[in-house]
């Protein structure tokens, strides 16, 4: 029955086929297509004119696809058939109404002060929410079938464009198009993998998955994303019934599982500097709170779980959900000093100054009150997914 639902109402993810991809060498969220080359006759500004990767990705115009094109399925809507929310509206954080409870999960995204919280039970019927935050053009991606949520920058060599979803499938990851010049991209990376910007890569933007009442705490001047969409869905309910579950085989992937973990094991996933890990849920993961300080290829990470978030995509309804927390990835450093910190009754307090600090790397009690680290931008999403982009990666388990 979960197959035939998913296979109905998806589907704009899809699964993986490995395809020698190595760990990044940024701190993308998803790492990068590493072999990727410039796209060929891009204009000093502009973008280039010609056929849609949406008609034939083999066009031989294009410069070669980054994958196999074989492997880029059909998920069954044609394009735009799960129809990307371009005209968002907003509500102020304090006029939320009653169908947002404070353990739904969103997709949380601050820039230039601009705090926006986008709710997974409105993406998971849409997966685009193209919106300008700050004043910074973007487009929020989620991706059911992968867990992951990613955002990006949606300025292409100066040329501000919106994306929305293809209808197809490639590597556990939605596969977006772009308007300018309908080339594809996966979500998992943003990475052009066909079409007239083959080897083009978006800039990413940390966008963590939070509980609504711990964006609402940390953000109570920022605003949220209406039901108000200009679509009619059955926001709150879930077409994914059972699929975050030990259980379950990842839809349509044709991959081998990394034997490390079960393919569907929730992990959260980092890369920095060519370096990438994945702790598993129940690594960094203990009581009402919990911190992990650790590094990662060299570099001082901390990592803070907070319980509270219900996981939209096991029961019928996304909010009845087991609780699997909500989790801020950062680098523990203020103005030089090294920080270390611990879970503490009210929020995560730093063993050498005493500052108590929220799950988004604020401090709001103590000697470093109104300091923020910095936000390494992370995955929440399933280990087959992350395996795959990331198969060199270490694995923390608990």
């Amino acid at each position: 029955m979960l197959g035939a639902a998913i296979a109905m109402l998806t589907v704009a993810c899809g699964g993986l086929q490995p395809s020698g991809r190595e760990p990044s060498s940024s701190s993308s969220p998803g790492g990068e297509v590493t072999g990727a080359s410039e796209p060929h006759d891009l204009p000093a500004e502009g973008l280039p004119t010609g056929p849609s990767a949406l008609d034939d990705m083999n066009d031989p115009s294009f410069p070669p696809p980054l994958v196999d094109t074989a492997d880029i399925m059909s998920g069954g809507p044609p394009p735009d058939g799960i129809p990307a929310i371009d005209e968002p509206s907003l509500t102020p954080v304090a006029d939320a109404g009653p169908s947002l409870q404070d353990h739904d999960g969103v997709i949380a995204l601050d820039i230039n002060g601009d705090a926006r919280a986008y709710p997974v039970d409105i993406l998971i019927w849409h997966e685009i929410v193209n919106d300008t935050v700050g004043g910074v053009p973007v487009s929020i991606t989620y991706c059911p079938l992968c867990n992951s949520a990613v955002s990006y920058e949606r300025t292409i060599n100066g040329v501000e464009t919106t994306f929305g979803t293809s209808g197809r499938l490639y590597a556990s990851a939605l596969v977006m198009y772009d308007r300018a010049t309908e080339s594809l991209w996966t979500h998992y990376d943003g990475v052009a993998v066909a079409g007239l910007l083959t080897g083009t890569r978006l800039e990413p933007i940390a966008s963590p998955l939070l509980a609504w009442g711990e964006f609402r705490q940390a953000h109570p001047d920022g605003h949220v994303l209406s039901r108000d969409t200009g679509f009619t869905r059955d926001y709150g309910r879930n077409p994914y019934l059972g699929y975050d579950s030990s259980d379950t085989s990842p839809f349509l992937f044709r991959g081998d599982v990394d034997q490390r973990a079960a393919a569907m094991q929730r992990v959260v996933g980092v890369a920095i500097d060519g370096s990438a890990a994945a702790f598993t849920l129940e690594a960094i993961s203990s009581g009402e709170a919990h911190a992990t300080n650790t590094e990662i290829g060299g570099n001082p990470v901390v990592i803070l779980w907070q319980a509270g978030q219900a996981s939209a995509l096991e029961a019928a309804d996304t909010s009845d959900g087991r609780d699997i927390g909500s989790v801020g990835v950062f680098h523990p450093d203020v103005d030089g000093q090294r920080l270390t910190l611990e879970a503490g009754e009210d929020g995560f307090v730093d063993t050498e100054t005493g500052s108590t600090w929220n799950l988004t790397g604020r401090a709001y009690s103590g000697p470093l009150t109104g300091s923020q680290l910095e936000r390494i931008p992370h995955l929440d999403t399933f280990w087959f997914a992350w395996s795959t982009y990331q198969p060199e990666t270490e694995l923390v388990k608990g």
